[in-house]
């Protein structure tokens, strides 16, 4: 195994990531060490990348939907060994005794780290992770679909719980990127119509493409008041116009890590009525298990667009920027 790894890390000031030499990682005595396949590129590496976020760990090597093997292994490792395939998501890392790790509620644990954030990621040839939270992978697992699942795809599932989506309901999204898309498929699966409002024509004409009832513009009416809406975007601006779309008794969820200043809002034709505006706050690693047990039982497929190694800087601009449809995935080891 060679000493150097390539790598992307970000840099001092915000906005900036270059590509870097590092050492390969060792693996603690309850990590396995991985080399990388691919990775999925996820707007939260925007946010840590642009200091949305507060800086947890300078120079961090971003990325945390990785599907990897394992090519070595800790001491206190037992359930892993070298050659299994597994993936790497959002979650590393929680105290287990707290009152929420205690009552199955992890994602809200005090002392939480999270992968390319807090520790490096999977914008590298290696990385590493707690075998406790690293997610065994079946060996037909296909790379480039299944990482975005890992982040995308679990945070979506947990939204849409979030959301009190009644059967057969009307489910506005706002915003139509890499989790969107895969919980519009799942919320459809469910029986569910799915309206999407969200700026970007190739956002627009993915979202018509899928089979979604109604596509707008951000701000649009839809042609129906929602059961429930799901807020992807981390745009503040939209919350009233959810809560304003969104009927009596209904659920509006926030599903990002950041979002911007939430404008003052008329009580009476936003949270009137029993509309609830909940939050989503990370994933615990029972929701990744269930959700990729289903995702793999309906065959969700996410529409992937592979970016070379060399190619993260452009691919995170047209993230940024909004030119990016359905999920990027980062070719690494592949």
């Amino acid at each position: 195994m060679p000493e150097l790894m390539r790598a992307w890390a970000t840099g001092e000031t915000a906005g900036i990531i270059e590509q870097v030499e590092r050492a390969i990682p060792v693996p603690g005595d309850d990590e396995v060490l991985v080399a990388v396949l691919v990775c999925g590129i996820c707007r939260t590496d925007l946010h840590v990348i642009d200091h949305d976020i507060p800086v947890h760990h300078p120079a961090v090597i971003p990325g945390h939907q990785v599907i990897g093997r394992v090519v070595g292994t800790g001491p206190r490792v037992s359930t892993l060994q070298e050659g299994d395939l597994i993936g790497i998501a959002w979650l590393r890392r929680t105290c287990g005794v707290c009152e929420w790790c205690r009552s199955g509620a992890e994602n809200l644990c005090p002392f939480s780290e999270y992968t390319g954030w807090d520790a490096d990621g999977g914008y590298a040839e290696y990385a590493t992770v707690p075998e406790a939270y690293a997610y065994r992978l079946p060996a037909d697992t296909d790379p480039y679909e299944t990482a975005p699942l890992l982040c995308a795809g679990i945070i979506g599932f947990r939204a849409l719980r979030r959301a009190n989506l009644p059967p057969g309901g009307v489910l506005g999204i706002y915003g139509f990127g890499s989790s969107a898309h895969i919980t519009a498929q799942l919320a459809m699966a469910s029986g569910a119509r799915v309206f999407a409002m969200t700026r970007g024509e190739r956002n627009r004409a993915l979202a018509a493409e899928l089979g979604v009832a109604f596509v707008a513009e951000a701000t649009a009416q839809p042609p129906e008041p929602l059961d429930s809406a799901i807020i992807f975007a981390p745009a503040g601006e939209l919350v009233p116009v959810a809560l304003a779309a969104t009927k009596a008794g209904g659920t509006v969820a926030l599903a990002g890590i950041h979002m911007s200043d939430i404008p003052q809002m008329d009580y009476s034709s936003t949270l009137f009525h029993e509309r609830d505006l909940r939050t989503v706050t990370a994933n615990t690693r029972e929701d990744g298990i269930r959700f990729l047990e289903i995702a793999r039982n309906l065959q969700l497929s996410p529409t992937v667009s592979r970016v070379q190694f060399d190619g993260l800087g452009e691919a995170l601009s047209a993230l940024r920027d909004g030119h990016a449809s359905g999920s990027l995935v980062l070719t690494v080891g592949l």
